[in-house]
């Protein structure tokens, strides 16, 4: 976080205007840690301790009717754990032994709430155009891909309404060729079949002759004796 820094400056400064502070930390309401200055504690389970006890409660104030949450103060045999509203989206734990003065605890903790919720704001309103930008820079390419994409369907659209050399069918002769060559068999069989049917009545009709030659010859020699006769 760009505020960080700055954050940071602001706890080591609560920290000396109240010295029975003994830790101080500066966490998301969904329990990142944004800054820390305890020495004495983990500041990871703390910053989640503390989105827990937030959200119990914000759900107590809203079921109570009393409005936003603005602080929230735990005491212990040891002393105090104090939470208070940082912003929108922070807020801000402090660690106190029990003798500290808890009006100078509260005080001090309410400006410093309010001190840092200003600069946690204004970083995320800084943060805000730049995430913009960079989502619009990854959204260029996606826009550019498309466009390239509508650019190549429509090229091939017109290729297949003019008949480019991708899409123009076969030519005809290549057809034609195909199924003469298709048919070629068959006209070979037909032809075959024909040539067949005329040689066989050439065989017949010789045939025929013969015997009429024949029959002829044989009525010759079988009268011609009778002729004698007589």
């Amino acid at each position: 976080m760009a505020a960080e820094a700055e954050v940071l400056d602001e706890l080591h400064r609560l920290r000396s205007r109240v010295p029975q502070l003994t830790g101080a930390l500066a966490a998301s309401v969904d329990g990142l840690v944004l800054a820390q200055d305890t020495p004495g504690a983990e500041p990871g389970g703390v910053a989640a301790l503390t989105a827990a006890a937030l959200g119990v409660a914000v759900r107590m104030t809203d079921t109570t009717g009393q409005g936003d949450f603005r602080e929230l103060l735990i005491r212990g045999v040891n002393g105090y754990v104090a939470t208070y509203a940082a912003g929108s989206s922070a807020v801000l734990t402090l660690l106190a032994d029990d003798r500290v003065n808890v009006g100078r605890l509260h005080l001090e903790g309410r400006r410093a709430g309010t001190r840092i919720g200003e600069l946690i704001d204004a970083a995320m309103d800084r943060a805000e155009p730049q995430r913009t930008t960079a989502a619009t820079a990854d959204a260029e390419p996606t826009a550019s891909a498309r466009a390239a994409s509508g650019r190549a369907t429509a090229a091939r659209v017109t290729r297949q309404r003019t008949g480019s050399p991708r899409t123009r069918p076969a030519p005809a002769t290549t057809e034609r060729a195909t199924t003469e060559r298709a048919t070629t068999p068959q006209d070979a069989d037909d032809r075959k079949t024909d040539d067949q049917r005329i040689n066989d009545q050439g065989t017949d009709d010789r045939r025929t002759s013969s015997r009429t030659t024949a029959y002829r010859s044989t009525s010759g020699r079988t009268t011609e004796p009778t002729s004698k006769n007589r």
